[in-house]
Order: C-alpha cells, then structure tokens, then sequence
C-alpha cells in the first residue's frame, strides 16, 4: 500500500476514533505489492467510504461551529448591553445607588468621616479624568421654569454647593456636572495649613448631620491658583484656542461666551478666601493683607470671591465680623477685586455667621455690607449651638451624644428655621438700603425747605413737642392696637392738658425772645432712632427743632379759641385739631426726611415724596442673598427663596443623600411650585 493511502487511514482513524482492522493496516515492505484484480476492487471501495466519512464530520463540525458561533456572539452582546446600561445608569445623578449604595459603602468602609470624603473627592476626579463620572442627563433645566437672574448672569436653577464639599478646588467641573448653578469652592488661605489635629470631622447618621472643625485646612491660594489656571487652559485647548497665555486670556475676558470661573453658561463659581490662623486678630490691617493677597491670586479664575469671616474653627475669625474691621477688610477686597487681570471683575459676597443674629450684630453687618461696596451676603455657617434632636422628643444613640459633645461647628436639617428667619431679617434690612441721612446735595429741592407756616413770633408749643417724642417710645408694637376713636380722643385730651400746661409756664412774648427762638435750637432727634430718619444719610447733619417748624398762627389761635369746647369734648375740635396737627407733623416731616408718622396711620399724610434707595457707586442696586443651613429637599429651598435668597446652597444633604441630591432638589422644587400653581 502506498504512503498516501496509508496517510489516508490514519485520518479516518482519528476521525473515527476507533483502531483500524489488522488487515487494512500498511506494511512498509521493501519490495512491491502486485495487486490482482480483487485487490483493486477493494482498494476503490475503500476510498469511497472514506470520502463519505469525512464529508458527514466536515458537515457535524461545521454545525457545532456555528453553534458556538452564536453562543459567543450573544454572551459578547449581553455584556456589551449590560456594560452600556450599567454605565448610562450609575452616571446619571438619578440613579438610586448613589443614595443607598454609594454612601453607606463609604460610611462601612471609612470609620472617619474625612476619610470617607477624601474617597468619594478622589474617584469623582478618577472617573472625571476618563469620563465616565456621574452627571445629570437629559438636561432638566433646559426649560427654563427654574432660571434665576444673579448677578447680571441667568442662571439655569437656584440651587448651589457650600465651600467644604472641594476645599482644594480638586473637583469643580464634577461638581458642576451634578447640576448645581453655583459652586463654591474652597476656602483658600495665603499660606497653605494644616487646620485642626484629626480627628476633626463626626457623624450623627440620626440626624443627618456633622460637626466639624477642620480650621480652614489648606494648600494656599497660590496652589489652588494654579490648579484653576490649569483647568481654564485645558478648557482653552479642547475648544481649539491652544494652551498658552493668550488662550487663557481668550477665556478670561469671555470670548468664549462662558464665565470665567464656572466655564459653563448659565452657571458660576465662586471662591471662598480665609486668613491664616497665625495672623494676629487684632491687627486689622495684617487681616485685610491675608484677604487682599488671596484675591490678588484668584480673582481672575473666579465669578464670585467670598470672604469667610465667620468660621467658628478659626480662633478670633468671628470677631471681624464688628462692623468696624468689616468694612475696613470688605473694602479692600473689593478694591483688590476690582484689578483683578480680565476685562470683567468677579463678586464679592461675605460669608456670615448664623450666630450673630442680635439686631445689632446684623445691622452692623448691613451696614459694613454698603459701606465696602460688597455685592451681596452668604447667610449662614455652621453653628456652635447645638440644637435638639429631630423628631422632637427623639433620644440619641450613646455614641451620638458623646460626638455631640466634640467641639466644632454643627451642620443639619435642625438649622433650616434659624436660617429662614435670618434670612428674612437679611432681605429686610438690605432692602431698606444704607441706615444713613442722605447728604442735602442728594435730597429733592423741596425737602430742604421748611414745611411749616411762616415764622409767627409765637413760642411753640412745647407739649406738641414732647407728644411728639413720647409718641416715637410708644410706637413700638404693643399687645393690643388702639382704635381710631381711642386715638381721636386721646388727641384731644393731651392738646387740653398741653394748652394749659403751656399757659402755667410760657411768658408773655416779646420781640426780643420771638427772635431768638427763630434760631434756638428746642430739640435735636438721634439721627439712627428717629422715626423721621429712616431713609437719610448719616453724614447729613441732623435739622434742629425750631419755632419757625412748628406752628403756624392759625394753629396756635385753633387752641386759644376753641379751648372751651375742647372740655366739651366737641367732634369739631377733634376734627379740626386733627387736621391742624397732621400739617404740624408734615413740617417736621419735611425738615428731617421721610417717615412714618409718629401719630399714627391716620397721620401719615406727608407730602414728601419717597425716595429710592440711595447706594455708592460701589455698590448699586440690590444686594444678592445666598443661604445655606439645613436645607434638605425641594420645599425648603422654595421656603428660603420665597424669604428673599437668590440662590439655596446645600452641604450636609450632599453629604448623606448622594450625588443624586441636587437633581433630587430640583424635582422636588418644580413639583411644590405646580402645587401652587394649580
């Protein structure tokens, strides 16, 4: 048998995994085979089943290939769909994982509360440098129901960040990605510290709270100026503008048709600055320096510059917020704010404590508010309180109320009340513009001239005077409101017992005394607590009291001659004295600005015509309010914009409920605000 038909053999032997018979097996013998005729017929018949064998196992392997064929390609698609929804789905900010996974994963693997947050800061920059980081999808806001105008921008949502969620500005375009409008990176020290020994930041899981006292830990203004240079330049180079100077500057000065600071339209970022911990409280100016270098470094990679003075771990920070060491501080920041290198010059906003809530502590800080020049205010920090458990009556776990115990600031759901009305309180007094006189060059024509009937040459009547300043003390809100009767007959009676007062102990008059009260001064009102001077400018000097104010002739004459019916008790009196002394009142009116009449309501008919608010040049318009302080849902943040805040800023809600906070928020906010509507 020939080596090829030997060949042959073995392959349908393998085929056929059986061993072939003895007699169709080769034999290599030297010498060659004769084959007859019946040996040639076998051969043939031989070839001819081996060609059919091997036809039937091509066809059986060709169908197991394409069996396994299918198999991988639907394996490969499964995978391919899952990885694909499995993507779509846990980098949507929608997705429950981020609340009910992600966070309690931290809190198991992460004892210390710091720790946990570096992790959480560290994978949102991994997954943003590939990115595949979380994001809000399908561009909610992209109607506009929620747009909010601040600052000359129009934001897509009133929602925004608190500083501490990126103290570093490691994490601001992820953050934004989240759907917030604003950001608040930082805070950022001239020189970089360490902040308060660790452990500095604790749980109460209960509560949904936190108490911190970090102490402004930083890496310095100069590092986290140059972290922001390198994201403006790399948003420089994806938009094709290169990644050099000139193209940083292209995006500085908004040629690129976004903000400088957030590189998104329709969102802002602002940057939180601090002193250093070793800079002497009581050297203002060494103060101001630390905010000015600070500005000096950020004030270009920035929107809005916010000026913390109100944390409660920095020992002494607190106290600049006395109005005195604010205005000078805020001052200069806005100065410094001013040369920042673009074209346009970010915010300045400051950033205050909720614990300084006295009228005289928020007063002081309006009023440093309009003095500097500041654009507008951030409501509200942590607290050093430490307010009850929610629900009401709701005992603390052992180990929840030895961390209440720790010393640092405390953030929660429990602040949300305080903050609303501190809020209200804000919006109330900025409103109400500066707390000064207006200067006479400032004041309409008419308001400089007396208002009062020609000089009569008569002394005034003093108790109208002294009525008049009693009134002021009594018109502070009391339990029950008098009636207009009770008014009117009031009025009589103290005209009567004025009159006859008046006669007991004025002299006779004479040319000599008549021209000396033209010019005497009777009275002089405070200038901040007269109810005349609501709406004047402190540097003004106050307009005295004299007798050419007051009254008039007729007047005088309305209380010689009527006296008698004045014991009667008769309506024409009372009618005709009620006239007479609201014209009295409007001279006094005209003299020292508008006001409220101290008579009453019924009184308060003068003619001067209200003024708008007077502001500097530095600082025109109305002040922006952020609040932050407990806000956890939809409802709240309506509740706080409602109050008179442009923006509702969250921290611990992010904290516990995840990336999806924010987008949750905003749902949350459209449904109250159809509730309302409907």
């Amino acid at each position: 048998m020939s080596s090829c038909h030997a060949l042959a053999l073995r392959q349908v032997s393998q085929l056929s995994r059986r061993p072939l018979p003895l007699h169709l097996l080769p034999s290599f013998s030297s010498r060659p085979t004769v084959r007859g005729p019946s040996a040639l017929s076998k051969s043939v018949f031989s070839r001819s089943s081996i060609r059919s064998a091997s036809t039937s196992s091509d066809s059986a392997g060709d169908s197991r290939s394409l069996v396994t064929r299918l198999k991988n390609l639907l394996l490969g698609t499964s995978i391919a769909v899952a990885l694909a929804f499995g993507y779509y789905y846990i980098t949507d900010t929608r997705a429950g994982v981020h609340q009910w996974v992600v966070v309690p994963s931290l809190r198991w693997l992460y004892d210390d509360a710091e720790d946990a947050h570096e992790a959480g800061t560290t994978a949102l920059k991994v997954l943003h440098r590939f990115g595949i980081h979380p994001r809000e999808r399908g561009n909610p806001d992209g109607k506009g129901d929620l747009e909010v105008e601040v600052f000359g921008h129009t934001l897509c949502n009133p929602i925004g960040t608190s500083a501490g969620i990126d103290k570093h500005a490691d994490i601001p375009s992820p953050l934004l990605a989240l759907g917030p409008a604003i950001i608040e990176v930082g805070g950022a020290t001239p020189y970089p510290q360490d902040g308060n020994p660790k452990p500095r930041v604790f749980r109460l899981p209960s509560q949904n709270a936190l108490i911190n006292r970090y102490g402004l830990n930083s890496e310095g203004a100069e590092y986290v100026a140059m972290r922001l240079r390198q994201r403006v330049r790399e948003y420089a180079y994806a938009m094709g503008l290169g990644i050099d100077e000139e193209a940083e500057r292209i995006i500085l000065d908004g040629e690129a048709g976004v903000p400088p600071g957030s590189l998104v339209k329709g969102k802002l970022m602002a940057v939180q600055i601090a002193k250093n911990k070793f800079t002497p409280d009581d050297d203002i100016e060494a103060v101001k320096r630390d905010y000015v270098f600070c500005v000096d470094e950020l004030a270009k990679y920035a929107d809005i510059i916010v000026v913390n003075v109100s944390s409660p771990n920095t020992p002494g920070l607190r106290s600049l917020q006395r109005m005195e060491p604010l205005t000078n501080i805020l001052t200069g920041v806005v100065e410094a704010a001013r040369k920042a290198q673009r074209k346009t010059s970010p915010k300045v906003m400051v950033k205050v404590s909720p614990d300084e809530d006295s009228e005289e502590q928020v007063g002081g800080i309006c009023d440093a508010i309009w003095e500097s020049g500041v654009d507008g205010v951030i409501v509200g920090n942590t607290t050093k309180r430490r307010p009850d458990p929610l629900p009401m009556g709701y005992t603390l776990p052992e180990k929840e109320a030895a961390v209440l115990l720790e010393q640092g600031g405390y953030s929660g759901p429990q602040l949300f009340e305080s903050t609303l009305a501190l809020v209200k309180r804000y919006r109330r007094l900025l409103d109400e513009g500066p707390r000064e006189q207006m200067s006479k060059s400032e004041r309409p024509k008419d308001s400089l001239k007396p208002r009062g009937g020609p000089t009569s040459g008569v002394n005034p009547d003093a108790g109208l005077l002294e009525k008049i300043e009693a009134s002021k003390n009594s018109s502070k809100p009391s339990g029950k409101s008098p009636t207009r009767d009770d008014s009117q007959t009031k009025l009589a009676e103290n005209i009567e017992a004025g009159r006859k007062r008046d006669e007991a102990r004025l002299k006779a008059p004479t040319d000599q005394n008549s021209e000396d009260s033209k010019s005497q001064s009777l009275i002089r009102l405070p200038q901040r607590n007269s109810p005349f001077a609501s709406n004047a400018d402190s540097t003004a000097t106050a307009v005295p009291l004299s007798a050419s104010h007051h009254l008039s002739p007729e007047l005088q004459s309305t209380f010689t001659t009527h006296s008698d019916h004045a014991k009667e008790g008769g309506s024409s009196l009372i009618d005709t004295a009620k006239e007479k002394v609201s014209s009295a009142v409007d001279s006094v009116t005209g003299s020292l600005g508008r006001g409220p009449s101290p008579l009453g309501d019924d009184f308060n008919r003068s003619s001067v015509p209200a003024q708008p608010v007077k502001t500097k040049a530095s600082g025109k318009g109305e002040k922006v309010i952020f609040a932050t302080g407990g806000i956890t849902n939809g409802k709240q943040a309506l509740e706080i914009l409602e109050a008179g805040s442009n923006v509702a800023q969250i921290y611990t809600a992010l904290v516990y409920g995840g990336l999806g906070t924010v987008s949750r928020i905003k749902g949350e906010l459209r449904e109250e605000m159809r509730k309302r509507t409907s």
